[in-house]
């Protein structure tokens, strides 16, 4: 068999880091090859659209002015955002003993905010800025192999070469999922087996209706707070122009197990509580289990908290003998688990591979 063409940088996932990190080479004149398990863009973007309803993010969905880095890459890319509406008071459930309160929110003066048209139009737009020939959707790759002169890489669809590879998976997903020779180093290994998979566990349920009754005046609004559950958080979800209305939450990640059926009925359950028999008025109801995602969740050996080891700086050396980078959300050194992290971690990813080029050139002189 033919030896296989050997690209100059293989990029594994075409979430938001591997999106942005080939956009970002790819402006620089480098070219770049995205591997793709999945059958869709986006990783943990995922915007469910049915026309003419409202699109439900069930997925990343929220920033803040805070996240420059995020906010920098919409304004380049001329996408523009809008505050989340929370309408200055929100049902309040403290405790299953003691009814639902309606409470008044206080001022936000650093409000939070979604991606107008929805979040997948930043995927999108990263994704028509790349050649066409860049991405390689339904390739799961199996093993990394260190050649003499880069990396093999070998997936479900056949081998590939890159002179270099920088993954975007979730640490505890790459080494989980994917076989590494030589092995990488102990102490990486042992900080990628218990970092925490940002969103791994949740649950994001939505609900679309054709009129938005937690509107009305004086009535409870969108926002819901509840330690009872199994709805811990709900908020208005309805788009930019106001004219498509659907409710967006959190379901307590404990019941991924049941069958979709039986968490919806859970959810009417507990809105009827606080509007009353009009939430079965709903056009459709969805749900993002991402525990039951291969390509996001992989089991863990032991307890892992929230946000653990993200940001580890062991994420951000050179392995395999220079040829292997990791990038993606957990990796970043600022805001790690969110978007403005997968961001930040694939423009760092971007810099180091011209930083190690020139060193590589330089040795050769």
């Amino acid at each position: 068999m033919p030896t296989p063409r050997l690209h100059p940088i293989i990029i594994l996932g075409a979430g938001l880091s591997g999106l942005t990190l080939a956009y970002r080479l790819s402006q620089r004149g480098q070219e770049s090859l995205i591997l793709e398990a999945r059958n869709r863009l986006g990783g943990r973007i995922l915007t469910s659209r049915s026309a003419p309803t409202a699109a439900l993010e069930l997925g990343a969905t929220w920033l803040g002015q805070k996240h420059g880095a995020l906010v920098a890459l919409l304004e380049e890319l001329g996408l523009a955002t809008f505050e989340q509406v929370t309408g200055g008071r929100a049902i309040y459930e403290a405790i299953s003993t003691s009814p639902p309160q309606v409470v008044q929110l206080p001022p936000n003066e650093e409000p939070t905010l979604r991606i107008a048209g929805g979040t997948d139009t930043l995927i999108q737009k990263l994704a028509a800025a790349l050649p066409p020939d860049c991405l390689q959707l339904e390739t799961r790759v199996e093993h990394l192999e260190l050649l003499p002169d880069g990396l093999a890489v070998h997936t479900n669809r056949g081998e590939y070469r890159a002179a270099r590879v920088i993954s975007t998976l979730p640490p505890h997903l790459l080494v989980a999922t994917v076989h590494i020779s030589p092995a990488l180093p102990t102490a990486l290994r042992e900080i990628a087996e218990t970092t925490h998979t940002w969103m791994g566990e949740s649950i994001k349920v939505g609900l679309r209706y054709a009129k938005p009754f937690w509107h009305s005046t004086g009535g409870p609004g969108g926002t819901i707070f509840s330690n009872v559950g199994p709805v811990s958080e709900m908020y208005d979800h309805s788009n930019v122009e106001d004219d498509h209305y659907a409710l967006k939450g959190f379901l307590n990640g404990v019941y991924y197990s049941l069958r979709p059926e039986e968490r919806r009925a859970m959810v009417l359950d507990q809105l009827r509580k606080y509007y009353g028999g009009v939430v079965d008025e709903y056009l459709a109801y969805e749900e993002g289990v991402w525990r039951q995602e291969p390509f996001t969740f992989a089991p863990y050996a032991s307890h892992v908290l929230p946000h653990q080891h993200n940001g580890h700086p062991v994420f951000r050396q050179p392995y395999l003998e220079g040829r292997l980078l990791l990038a993606g959300s957990e990796t970043a050194a600022e805001y790690p688990g969110y978007m403005d992290g997968a961001v930040r971690s694939a423009e760092w990813a971007a810099r180091q591979c011209q930083a190690l080029a020139q060193k590589e050139k330089l040795n050769e002189q």
